[in-house]
């Protein structure tokens, strides 16, 4: 319902109802105004999402700016739609292959239930080529999907740190309750990094990339970073700039591009990303 109505900006409730009638999910079965109206009042419940009506009685999103990319009720909607999308194509099952996104599911439960409680978690945790694990009992401050994968961001007594969920062993709950530091800001505080690797002693950098071929196209409809302007399109490609720390997983970005993005600037990183291209191959 939410994504019809986005899409078509203003629409009736006789119009919702054809649309509606149109997939499987409706099993012939028309949208009458009560079920309407529950599903309007479920929507703004759990996407925080109000659908306003107009003097024309014509239904509307009241607040776009939640829709917007970077925003968990899209992330949601976005979800859903997929969903919905494949349901419809039940026949196509064998013809639609997607790709495995690890839930975590219960430790995402668990993490999500400490944040609104505002109480620590104990975890038990290996790293990546390690066979021991580690405990720490941590605030947890905010989650965030990044490559298919989900991470922590939370404080301890001495620092932020970014765990991974599938290097998570257990999980619990604790009692001991902590304050939020007010003057956080989750998506502040990652707005400098390209992913989730932080180190604050990397100097902030103005990076400009030159993209050829289909990454010129691609950089364009999918930004890389909430930074990144385009700075000069020329017939064989375009020239990007991006303001960031460049970290370990920024590194690994570039290189996974090749040939088809290049760093002009600053001298000293595009020769950091030559001597990675050199190691690779020798």
């Amino acid at each position: 319902m939410v994504d019809t109505i986005r899409r078509a900006k203003r629409i009736t409730l006789a119009e919702l109802n054809d649309r509606w009638q149109n997939t499987v999910l409706s099993e012939g079965q028309p949208l009458s105004r009560s079920t309407f109206n529950r599903h309007r009042a479920a929507i703004e419940e759990i996407f925080d999402i109000v659908i306003g009506c107009d003097s024309d009685n014509c239904y509307f999103i009241e607040d776009n700016d939640l829709l917007r990319n970077d925003t968990v009720q899209q992330w949601m909607l976005s979800t859903l739609t997929v969903s919905n999308i494949v349901s419809e194509a039940r026949s196509l099952n064998s013809r639609i292959l997607l790709e495995n996104i690890p839930t975590e599911g219960e430790i995402l439960r668990q993490v999500v239930e400490a944040m609104k409680r505002s109480v620590n978690v104990k975890i038990s945790y290996r790293k990546y080529g390690s066979s021991e694990h580690s405990e720490f009992v941590v605030e947890p401050y905010c989650i965030k999907l990044f490559r298919r994968r989900w991470y922590l961001l939370c404080h301890n007594a001495k620092r932020f740190m970014v765990l991974s969920f599938d290097r998570m062993i257990e999980l619990e709950m604790t009692e001991e309750e902590f304050a939020v530091d007010k003057k956080f800001d989750a998506e502040a505080y990652f707005a400098e990094y390209f992913g989730v690797m932080i180190d604050d002693r990397i100097p902030l950098q103005r990076i400009l990339l030159r993209a050829y071929g289909n990454e010129r196209f691609a950089m364009k409809f999918l930004p890389i970073h909430n930074s990144q302007k385009i700075v000069e399109e020329a017939e064989d490609h375009i020239d990007y700039e991006i303001k960031i720390r460049p970290t370990g997983d920024f590194w690994a970005h570039l290189l996974s591009r090749g040939r088809w993005l290049k760093v002009v600037e600053p001298e000293e990183i595009a020769e950091e990303v030559e001597r990675l291209h050199e190691e690779a191959i020798g």
